[in-house]
């Protein structure tokens, strides 16, 4: 790929193919020089009990940035799938923004390999992940 598409692009093709995007009002805020950085607003409705931001409201954030990130550096190839992810709960998530950060760490032609970290805004990260993304045949 010989360019890297905008963060406004890439929230875009995000946000179309992905209703659940559009409904958490998720923001591609920057992509370049292999990563990507989004922000999920904080809403009651990531809370789990204990007023700490569930398990699954921290994977789509690890998904969704692995995906920005793959999406910036190989084009609009929305058929690019998650292949496996791992992550690592480093401590509790407070109730504020969701910050994810993913670093491409491999692209290759048919895989690309991923190192996330997510949390709230401002705080230390309370998850770390890898993975990787299937990316369609050119």
């Amino acid at each position: 790929m010989d360019k890297l598409l905008s963060a406004e692009r890439v929230e875009a093709i995000i946000r179309a193919g992905l209703p659940e995007a559009e409904a958490m009002q998720v923001r591609v805020e920057a992509v370049g020089d292999g990563r990507a950085t989004i922000r999920i607003p904080f809403s009651p409705r990531m809370l789990r009990p204990g007023e700490r931001v569930s398990g699954p409201t921290l994977f789509a954030a690890i998904d969704t940035a692995m995906y920005a990130a793959v999406l910036a550096h190989i084009g609009e190839q929305p058929m690019a799938v998650t292949s496996d992810i791992n992550l690592h709960f480093l401590r509790a998530c407070a109730p504020h923004d969701i910050v994810a950060d993913a670093h491409i760490l491999k692209l290759g032609k048919r895989l690309a390999v991923l190192s996330v970290t997510v949390g709230a805004a401002g705080d230390p990260p309370s998850v770390h992940a890898t993975g990787s993304y299937s990316l369609p045949p050119a």
